[in-house]
């Protein structure tokens, strides 16, 4: 989760979208950090960071055909601004930190090597927004032969709607949904 995300100050603050569905979903993330690192299950940060040489055309040229604005698109979690930095939950020292070019973690980045390294085969998502990033990369994990829990009170979308309508279709093909209380119960082995 990063500043333009999820802070009132981000990209997506400052154009007035109601971002209080994102402090719900950043308070059960640390929960699940915090129970994470009690476990000793390995945490991994993902955030965008966009540069000019990764600027997707497709992207900008749809933004383009909705009447939207490009220029936006450039902007968000540009790489060195501090709209691309964490926001809620940070990294500790030793935690696996992936920058990602597109919507997925999977796309453009070592994340997949990375991982299997370290013998993970089943991993706990969350973040920002379930719709768009959250389900890109549950999908290409699901694809990946991961096991997929979604932590759907530790996600958000700017739109209700929109949440629910992910995790219905997360939980259906890819993914077992499950909330922030029942991981902590998991990993603390109750």
């Amino acid at each position: 989760m990063q500043v333009d995300f999820a802070a009132p100050d981000g990209v997506i603050g400052r154009f007035g979208v109601d971002l209080s569905a994102a402090a719900g979903a950043l308070e059960q993330a640390q929960r699940l950090a915090v129970a994470a690192r009690a476990a000793g299950a390995p945490v991994v940060f993902v955030g965008l960071e966009t540069t000019p040489e990764t600027d997707p055309p497709v992207v900008l040229e749809r933004m383009r055909r909705r009447g939207g604005d490009p220029e936006i698109e450039r902007v968000i979690c540009r790489k060195g601004t501090r709209g691309a930095d964490f926001h809620g939950p940070l990294p500790q020292a030793g935690e696996l930190v992936i920058h990602k070019p597109r919507y997925s973690a999977f796309v453009g980045t070592d994340i997949d090597a990375r991982l299997r390294a370290r013998g993970v085969d089943t991993l706990v998502v969350c973040g920002l927004t379930t719709e768009c990033c959250v389900d890109s990369t549950v999908r290409d994990a699901f694809h990946r032969d991961y096991h997929v829990f979604v932590a759907g009170d530790a996600c958000a979308a700017y739109e209700p709607d929109l949440h629910e309508g992910a995790l219905k279709s997360l939980g259906l093909s890819f993914a077992l949904l499950v909330d922030t209380p029942e991981i902590e119960a998991a990993w603390a082995g109750r």
